[in-house]
């Protein structure tokens, strides 16, 4: 086999399959080789914010306004550019398919229930509920872990955004959180592709 050395190549004509290398073969890209088009690219941009203090759950449906930190422990890393969040309101660095994950763990916890939210809005203004999650509480002070997500078509940075909402039902509940170690309640966000 020789080598093919050329500095573009602007299209290819016709409506056939271009098949690059046979199966069980390698293709390599060089350093600092940036791909682009559907299909072509996997995930671009990943990461992971969490709590830092406990909250003390509401009786109705309430933002989770403060007290988010990026995760900082571990060996944490994060794929491409951060999320940013101002008081509870988080901002995507990039349009994309965004899959959005909610982890809360709730200690405290009476007969009742506890409920975690994603809420999200498009036009930067009215936020919606588009998932929910419930712990059930069985005993009296019972911890207990619920999990949602949400895949949000993010078409405008400016517009579209997240935020995390919890409140309980009963007359106590506790968020737990931890900003030295591990991450007890969060969020991850990753970018799945291009919108």
């Amino acid at each position: 086999m020789g080598t093919i050395k050329t500095t573009n190549i602007q299209s290819i004509s016709g409506s056939g399959t271009v098949t690059l290398g046979t199966s069980g073969e390698t293709l390599a890209l060089g350093s600092n080789v940036t791909v682009t088009g559907n299909g072509l690219v996997g995930i671009t941009a990943a990461d992971q914010w969490r709590l830092t203090a406990n909250l003390t759950m509401a009786a109705s449906a309430t933002i989770i306004s403060a007290n988010w930190e990026q995760t900082d422990t571990n060996g944490f890393g994060n794929l491409g550019s951060a999320m940013s969040e101002s008081s509870g309101i988080f901002t995507f660095p990039s349009t994309g398919i965004w899959l959005i994950r909610f982890n809360m763990w709730v200690s405290s916890l009476d007969s009742d229930y506890a409920v975690g939210y994603i809420y999200t809005t498009t036009n930067n203004s009215t936020y919606n509920q588009a998932t929910a999650t419930v712990a059930s509480g069985t005993t009296t002070a019972q911890n207990n872990n619920a999990m949602t997500e949400f895949m949000f078509d993010v078409t405008n940075t400016s517009t579209h955004k997240v935020a995390f909402y919890q409140l309980r039902e009963g007359s106590n509940a506790t968020i737990k959180a931890d900003t030295a170690d591990s991450t007890q309640t969060g969020a991850t966000f990753i970018r799945l592709g291009d919108t």
